[in-house]
């Protein structure tokens, strides 16, 4: 490869900047295929730069720290990400300060629905307390999850990876099966989501409408919170 495009690789080739920039144009080609597939949820731009990267990754034999080394500038931005939730959330304020107490509800109810059916399900089917540990705490964001994964006893990397299938699976399925169940009102729709499937649904949410966004970062956040707080007393109490 020669010419401009020949020097740019040859930079790029010996610095982080390789996976920073892999990392972008993975996540653009998932987002490209998405648009042109009529916004189906199953063309998940998330899910669609994960296989793309693992490809790469694989073919290249690059090993995940060398590839982490370059692609750190991504996971720093999820902080401010997450904080500029808060935009969406005050312009939505009305309407959530009315609906404080169905809000409520429906985290205890979600975050109980999450953890015990994926425990419930992991042991039915013969899975090793770590394993058990490890899923408990899947439908919060990452950090959060493998902290309260680490406490308990799981697997803080197994976590990791359970965090964003339970993502990239929620963002997928969530609009079909709430089509199918008739929920029209995009605040609950949101804040179901977001319950959910964290950070991954919550983008989705906002690709279908601000509202369901905003309620679906709340959920996000809330959920987080009753989770740190819900599964380690459920592993106390059960032992």
């Amino acid at each position: 490869m020669t010419g401009p495009f020949g020097d740019i690789w040859v930079y790029l080739s010996t610095t982080p900047l390789l996976w920073l920039t892999g990392t972008l144009a993975a996540y653009l080609l998932g987002v490209t295929l998405f648009e042109r597939a009529g916004r189906n949820p199953v063309v998940q731009p998330v899910a669609v730069a994960v296989v793309i990267l693992v490809v790469v990754l694989l073919v290249s034999g690059t090993d995940y720290d060398t590839y982490f080394e370059g692609a750190q500038f991504v996971h720093f931005l999820l902080g401010p990400a997450t904080v500029a939730l808060a935009v969406p959330l005050f312009a939505q304020w009305k309407r959530v300060s009315r609906s404080v107490l169905p809000m409520a509800a429906a985290l205890v109810a979600g975050s109980l629905t999450a953890v015990i059916s994926a425990v419930g399900i992991a042991i039915i089917l013969g899975a090793s307390r770590e394993s058990v540990m490890s899923l408990a705490p899947k439908s919060v964001t990452t950090p959060i999850a493998m902290g309260i994964a680490e406490k308990i006893g799981g697997l803080p990397s197994l976590t990791a990876v359970l965090v964003i299938l339970t993502g990239i699976i929620g963002a997928m399925t969530a609009t079909p099966l709430l089509n199918l169940l008739g929920l029209k009102d995009f605040a609950a729709r949101g804040f179901a989501i977001g319950v959910a499937s964290h950070g991954i649904g919550t983008a989705r949410a906002f690709q279908v409408s601000e509202l369901a966004g905003a309620f679906a970062g709340i959920a996000m956040g809330l959920n987080a919170l009753a989770t740190a707080v819900i599964v380690p007393l459920l592993v106390r109490f059960f032992g």
